[in-house]
């Protein structure tokens, strides 16, 4: 008596929570799943490539010394603004000054030599003249016999050494007038280098590094200058930035472009993208294998900015496509699943078949036994659209990808109510799947950030 009691307060409960398990189900075939939901409507997209790097200006010089010497006076600091022809520094000018003083005695000594050259050329010139009246008068008496041939042999070589003696004359002449040429070139070199000794600012700008000390001593050479200063052009300035290698095939010079700059907070400057590298970034050490590809673009503000200073750290968001009143969905609406499609790429659903057919295959369940033919499964990009009240997956083509939304280039018709959440019942939803919708907030935007 007492087993059959147990037995059936065991029946009971089992019983009971059969009931309980069949109600629930029954209730959430009822209601579905809830589910948050969003119609899809037209709206303003941007597309905008962030990144991050440096300002540069668009023009700096490294000036230097030319010469070895020691620093006697500078004028100069890091962040002075300078004019173009501005004295820097100076450095020891005196071994300049010496090797110019002796180039100006070389030349004035070969002018000397070319007087003395002109005078013996002009002696020369008179001796030839006196040589030729001789040769003419004994020339002259040889023909009337009145003068031995050995005379006048004796007379016309001494007419033909005249004559070589002005022509060697006249050619050490030109050859004088050549090394004049030279040693005056010699000393406007030996000048300049002694003018390379004052240093001035080349261009208008900024002081942007100062590696010298007054009495310091500096190494250079010509083909080797050593770095004293470098000079900025701030009057133009640049951001220099590292984009992704995905999203380097939308940029494009002349893009408006969006600049922060950390070192000035609040506040953002336009500019427009006016670069892009051809070759990668290449990474040293043990980053080379670990970081992405990226490539450099440079983004050109459009006005001057007070403070500024190169390698103050920057991003740039640059727009790199904009879309007025286009159909647009939720970023987190859009998923994948692997559906079956027919030979014309139409999505294959459940349908009840034809008396005595077996019924069409759908979604993942099937096996590859069940497809029948022309049929294949595919993983396709679309959103949950809800009709009847029921999750049906629509495959989508997408646009351009907004901050919140992405472009609708096709499947969506506008109005339809996307799912939008929660994000786990996105990712697990089923084509077909019953669901309720739940107030949900609303939420705007339109502005794209990609990479």
């Amino acid at each position: 008596m007492t087993g059959s009691r147990k037995a059936l307060v065991a029946l009971g409960v089992v019983v009971a929570l059969g009931g309980i398990i069949y109600a629930n189900l029954k209730f959430a075939r009822q209601t579905g799943l809830e589910v948050t939901a969003e119609k899809a409507v037209r709206r303003d997209l941007q597309a905008v490539v962030t990144a991050s790097g440096t300002i540069q200006p668009v023009r700096s010089v490294d000036v230097g010394a030319f010469s070895p010497g020691r620093v006697v006076d500078l004028q100069v600091k890091e962040g002075d603004v300078v004019k173009e022809g501005q004295f820097l520094l100076q450095v020891d000018p005196r071994s300049m000054q010496i090797q110019a003083d002796a180039e100006e005695q070389g030349l004035a000594t070969a002018r000397s030599q070319l007087e003395e050259t002109r005078k013996a050329v002009e002696n020369a010139k008179a001796a030839l003249a006196q040589a030729q009246s001789t040769f003419d008068r004994q020339a002259d008496m040889f023909k009337n016999h009145l003068l031995s041939r050995a005379d006048y042999e004796t007379a016309k070589n001494n007419l033909d050494m005249q004559r070589a003696t002005v022509d060697q004359a006249q050619q050490s002449l030109l050859t004088q007038d050549t090394r004049i040429k030279q040693a005056d070139s010699q000393l406007q070199n030996a000048q300049y280098n002694l003018s390379l000794m004052r240093i001035t600012s080349p261009i208008a700008g900024v002081i942007t590094k100062r590696s010298v000390e007054l009495g310091q001593m500096v190494t250079g050479s010509q083909f080797s200058p050593s770095v004293l200063v470098t000079v900025a052009d701030m009057s133009v300035i640049r951001a220099e930035v590292e984009v992704d290698e995905t999203d380097i095939p939308s940029v494009k010079p002349g893009q408006p472009a969006t600049i922060t700059i950390d070192a000035l907070p609040d506040q953002t400057f336009k500019g427009q993208v006016t670069e892009l590298g051809d070759s990668p970034i290449l990474a040293t050490g043990a980053a080379a294998n670990a970081r992405a590809t990226d490539f450099k673009v440079k983004a050109t503000l459009d006005h001057t900015i007070p403070g500024v200073r190169p390698g103050f750290t920057c991003s740039a968001a640059i727009t790199t496509a904009t879309r007025q009143q286009v159909l647009s969905v939720p970023i987190q609406a859009v998923t994948v699943r692997e559906m079956v499609v027919d030979q014309t790429g139409a999505v294959v659903r459940p349908d009840a078949g034809r008396a005595g057919q077996p019924r069409r295959t759908t979604s993942t369940s099937a096996a590859p036994q069940d497809l029948l033919p022309g049929q294949t499964r595919k993983e396709l990009e679309g959103v949950f659209v809800i009709r009847d009240g029921k999750a049906l997956f629509v495959p989508t083509k997408i646009g351009i990808a907004g901050d919140k939304y992405f472009e609708v280039l096709s499947g969506v018709t506008e109005g339809d109510q996307i799912i939008t959440g929660p994000f786990a019942s996105v990712r697990t939803m089923k084509d077909g799947d019953a669901v309720k919708v739940a107030p949900a907030s609303s939420s705007t935007g339109a502005v794209a950030k990609t990479g």
